[in-house]
């Protein structure tokens, strides 16, 4: 009969294992991606295939901000389309924690009719898949002459991280004791001084992490750019979708640029990962 101890060191291992068989499932496809990224195209085609590369090149990376004497188009592109990213996944990211403050705070605070249901219709809204609603706002960019441009991709990033600022932030203003406002405003404050002064100072890490949430989403997403916009506001991972020649897809020169893409989301994570942790315990329980 196995006694109580080693059945814990026998949890223990499973458990380690589990760990590392998500942590190699999730971490050995970006590894092969860098690894691409440096690699020459010969090598990859290598049987059987080398899993280290015997040369290392940054040719690739060089191709994406470099025209070599005005041949290669996919740099402007790829320098286009970063930009274009930035320009939107930073303007949706500002505008939606900046409406989602104030309603996370009149939904956590205040209670006025209507409130409940209108989070749940917020939250249901969610649930509705992008293909379903795409058609539909592309007509309402298409007649608003939206189409391919930063606003309308903005508007339309709002439809999807506004609910998540707001759900998020609500949840984490909840959790704040109400006894801290109320002290705020009987020194004077009005309910937006007691706001900017006590909730959101002490709802920094609240803050942090819905806003790297938010950015990461408006930075990765595709489906509504793909469909919504052709040159002027296409984003990176679109124009990363589109490298290719006549000979074939280019798979080096998207591994590189799909390096460069995943570098803001994954240090802001870094960067960060100790206010995002916090904020999301902390807002978990009341």
């Amino acid at each position: 009969m196995i006694t109580s101890k080693p059945k814990r060191l026998i949890r223990r291992v499973l458990l380690y294992l589990a760990v590392l068989i998500i942590i190699i499932w999730t971490v050995a496809p970006y590894v092969w991606l860098i690894i691409s990224s440096v690699s020459y195209r010969i090598d990859l085609l290598q049987v059987p295939l080398q899993w280290i590369p015997r040369r290392i090149t940054l040719d690739n990376y060089r191709e994406l901000f470099v025209s070599a004497g005005g041949a290669n188009q996919n740099a402007a592109l790829f320098l286009h389309a970063l930009k274009n990213s930035s320009i939107i996944a930073f303007s949706a990211t500002f505008i939606a924690l900046t409406l989602g403050v104030f309603s996370a705070y009149a939904l956590a605070r205040l209670k006025f009719p209507g409130s409940n249901a209108s989070m749940a219709l917020m939250m249901t809204a969610q649930m509705l898949p992008p293909l379903a609603i795409v058609i539909p706002i592309y007509v309402l960019l298409r007649r608003f002459q939206l189409l391919d441009t930063h606003m309308g991709l903005v508007l339309v990033y709002l439809s999807f991280i506004l609910p998540l600022v707001v759900w998020l932030m609500r949840s984490y203003f909840a959790s704040i004791p109400s006894e801290l406002e109320d002290a705020a405003r009987i020194d004077g404050c009005s309910r937006l001084g007691a706001l900017f002064r006590v909730i959101l100072p002490l709802a920094g890490p609240g803050l942090v992490s819905v806003a790297v949430f938010a950015f990461i989403a408006a930075w990765n997403e595709y489906l509504y750019a793909f469909i919504l916009t052709t040159v002027d506001a296409k984003t990176l991972p679109v124009l990363i979708g589109e490298f290719s020649t006549k000979l074939g897809l280019e798979y080096l020169r998207i591994a590189a640029a799909g390096v460069l893409a995943s570098l803001p989301p994954v240090i802001l994570a870094l960067v960060f990962q100790r206010y995002i942790m916090r904020g999301l315990t902390a807002g978990a329980v009341k």
